[in-house]
């Protein structure tokens, strides 16, 4: 039986006042399976290629941050504790910063993991030569 999910884009917006973006990772959440993960590229040169004086650095501490938050991890501090829905809406919830989500999708799976799995490779992934 599928189960429902929610999934977000994380986006990398190096000029807020331009809203030119850049995918480099997804959130999925399935409250049912009590899952919660995120998968986040390392690669930011399409946000260096928006914005050339991107702070890559602060950028990827921000994104680190969000995989800390999303593990539960000891660096997420007291929301790290808090159930998996709650820090999925903490972190879809919108804001004008350099990161940011896109707007929340929903889904039926048996595999959440592999949704996300498919998901990045769709959402995140450089394109391949060839393919639209």
């Amino acid at each position: 039986m599928p189960y429902a999910y929610e999934w977000a884009v994380l986006r990398v917006v190096p000029r807020v006042e331009r809203c030119e973006f850049v995918n480099v990772g997804v959130l999925v959440y399935s409250r049912p399976l009590d899952y919660l993960e995120a998968q986040i590229t390392d690669d930011l040169s399409r946000a260096r290629a928006l914005d050339p004086g991107l702070d890559v650095a602060a950028v990827r501490q921000h994104l680190l941050g969000i995989a800390d938050l999303v593990s539960g991890g000891v660096g997420s501090g007291d929301n790290g504790g808090r159930p998996a829905g709650e820090r999925f809406r903490w972190l879809v919830a919108p804001r004008s910063t350099v990161v940011q989500t896109s707007p929340v999708h929903t889904g039926l799976t048996d595999d959440p993991a592999a949704e996300l799995a498919e998901l990045f490779a769709q959402m995140v992934a450089p394109p391949h030569p060839g393919t639209s």
